[in-house]
């Protein structure tokens, strides 16, 4: 889960970028799709980080 976490993190940063390129260049279609998808894998990130703990607790 440890890689998993860090490979939808690295996604969420290229989507936050991509969304302020797609804002500076008004494409509308590409600001909503890029928003969406670093608030999904931002949100999942975060998400697992609080419920499991960073680095994750082994059992």
């Amino acid at each position: 889960m440890n890689l998993l976490m860090v490979i939808f993190g690295l996604i969420a940063i290229l989507a936050a970028v991509g969304t302020v390129q797609t804002l500076k260049n008004k494409q509308f279609l590409g600001l909503i799709f890029n928003f969406g998808t670093f608030v999904i894998f931002g949100g999942f990130t975060i998400a697992t980080i609080i419920t499991q703990g960073y680095p994750p607790s082994l059992h």
